[in-house]
C-alpha cells in the first residue's frame, strides 16, 4: 500500500488536436460572459441597420420597404459579420498581454490548437448573429425566394468570409499585442469597405471613380452573392466566385502567417 503511494504515476496523456481545439473553443465562448459587448454587437449591429435603413431609406430608394428589405437584408448580414470579426483579434490580443497566452504556449499542446480554437467560437458568434438578422427579416415581412437552401448557402458564404477574416485579426493581434489598436485597425479597414460598398445601394447608381472600387470590394462581393443566393436571382456566379477567391486568399496568407508569428512569439 505505501510503496504503491510513491510509486512514479504514469504520465498524463498528451491531448489530441481535436480535444485541445474544442477545449479552446469552449474557453473563447465562456470568455462572452466576462465580456458581454461581444455578444451585445452581435445582436445590436444586424437589427439596428436592418430596421433602421430599411425604414428610413427603403421607401427613398426602392419604392417600397418591402422591396428594399430584399436588397439590403443579405447585405446588412454580410456587414454584421464582418464588423464583428474584430473582436476575436482583440480577445488573442487581450490574452497576449494577460500573460494568458505565454501559458498555454507552454503546455504539450499542438499549436494550431489555440488558433483554430478560437475560430470556432467566432463561427458560432457568426451563425449566431446570422440568425438574429435572418429572423428578423423573416419578421419584418421578408421572404427569400431562394427558400432554406439559399439562406444556408450565403450564411456559410458569409461565415467562411467571417473566419478569413479572424484570422487576419489574430495575425494583427500577435503583432501588436494591443487590444485597442486590434480594434482601431480594424475599425479603419472595415467601415470604408462596408459603407463604400453595394450593401446599401446598388453600385449602378454610383460616380463612376466610387463604383470602380465598389465593384472590387470583397464585401461588395459577398454581399453581392448572398443576396442572389437568398433571393435565386440571376448573377450570383461571378460574385460567388470573386467571394470564394478572396475567402481562400485571406486565408492562404493569414492561416500559415498566424501560426507562424504564434511559434515565434515570446
Amino acid at each position: 500500500m505505501i510503496p504503491a503511494l510513491f510509486s512514479p504515476a504514469a504520465p498524463a496523456r498528451r491531448a489530441g488536436a481535436l480535444t485541445a481545439t474544442v477545449t479552446f473553443g469552449a474557453r473563447a465562448l465562456l470568455k462572452i460572459k466576462h465580456d458581454p459587448k461581444q455578444l451585445v454587437d452581435s445582436i445590436a449591429i444586424p437589427v439596428l441597420f436592418t430596421v433602421l435603413f430599411t425604414y428610413l431609406f427603403g421607401g427613398a430608394i426602392s419604392g417600397s420597404t418591402a422591396d428594399y428589405l430584399t436588397f439590403l437584408l443579405p447585405g446588412t448580414l454580410s456587414m454584421s459579420i464582418a464588423i464583428v470579426t474584430m473582436y476575436g483579434g482583440a480577445r488573442l490580443a487581450k490574452d497576449v498581454t494577460t500573460g494568458a497566452f505565454d501559458r498555454f504556449r507552454a503546455l504539450p499542446l499542438w499549436r494550431g490548437a489555440f488558433v483554430l480554437g478560437g475560430l470556432l467560437s467566432d463561427a458560432a458568434r457568426y451563425l449566431f448573429a446570422s440568425v438574429i438578422v435572418v429572423g428578423l427579416g423573416l419578421a419584418m415581412g421578408y421572404r427569400p425566394a431562394g427558400g432554406v437552401s439559399g439562406v444556408v448557402a450565403a450564411v456559410a458564404l458569409i461565415v467562411a468570409f467571417g473566419l478569413s477574416l479572424s484570422l487576419l485579426w489574430a495575425v494583427v493581434a500577435l503583432l501588436v499585442a494591443d487590444q485597442a489598436v486590434v480594434i482601431s485597425i480594424a475599425n479603419v479597414v472595415l467601415m470604408p469597405l462596408s459603407f463604400a460598398s453595394g450593401i446599401f445601394v446598388a453600385p449602378q447608381t454610383m460616380p463612376g471613380w466610387l463604383r470602380a472600387f465598389v465593384e472590387v470590394n470583397p464585401l461588395s462581393q459577398v454581399a453581392g452573392a448572398a443576396r442572389a443566393l437568398m433571393n435565386d436571382t440571376a448573377g450570383a456566379g461571378g460574385a460567388l466566385a470573386w467571394s470564394l477567391l478572396a475567402t481562400a486568399a485571406i486565408t492562404a496568407v493569414c492561416a500559415p502567417l498566424a501560426l507562424h508569428l504564434y511559434g515565434r512569439r515570446g
